[in-house]
């Protein structure tokens, strides 16, 4: 019997250790508040660094939200890299207006918005999902986020009223000026 539990003890001691869940660190930039002129091209940087494996794979979205509205999906970067849109965005008119682009392989992704309008105006967060195989099966090892309030001014006032922006399909109008809020955070997931 004392031989099995010494047995046992050895084995578990050689074993790999499970490894434990850790957040990736997402940073956007400019931030967190970045002001535009209308008409402007706005370019948001999503950093990541801290991956848990170096055979991983990244899942890049990003999301939009105005004050006092829910988060909508826009754009997504999936672990084989290829861009998808979601929702209003997918019409081909607002994807022209969309870029997501790997600047670095699994450390850098740029968002433009290009020719913005006062509808463009709200808050953009990064949201990144490290991905990879394990035992057949794709796992999600860390997950991390960040945002930037994005600004805007018009140019001109009869600019006003033009033509609908990227953002126009989202409820609540967003006004030309908004008070300066950000939320920065990190979180874990493990399955």
């Amino acid at each position: 019997m004392r031989l099995l539990a010494l047995t046992a003890a050895v084995l578990l001691a050689r074993a790999p250790a499970p490894e434990v869940c850790g957040a990736l660190n997402v940073t956007v930039s400019p931030g967190p508040v970045v002001d535009y002129l209308e008409g402007e091209n706005a370019t948001l940087l999503c950093h990541v660094s801290q991956k848990r494996r170096k055979d991983s794979l990244l899942a890049v979205r990003w999301f939009f939200a105005r004050p006092d509205a829910q988060e909508a999906l826009m754009v997504k970067m999936t672990k084989l890299r290829m861009v998808q849109y979601y929702g209003n965005f997918s019409r081909s008119a607002y994807r022209q207006r969309l870029r997501l682009l790997e600047q670095r392989r699994g450390t850098l992704y740029t968002l433009s918005v290009l020719t913005l309008q006062p509808a463009d105006q709200g808050h953009y967060v990064c949201k990144v999902q490290e991905i990879s195989k394990h035992r057949n099966k794709w796992t999600a090892w860390s997950n991390g986020s960040s945002g930037t309030e994005v600004r805007g001014f018009l140019s001109h006032p009869q600019a006003r009223g033009t033509s609908p922006g990227l953002l126009s399909a989202l409820p609540h109008p967003l006004p030309l000026t908004m008070d300066c809020w950000t939320t920065v955070f990190s979180f874990l997931l493990c399955s």
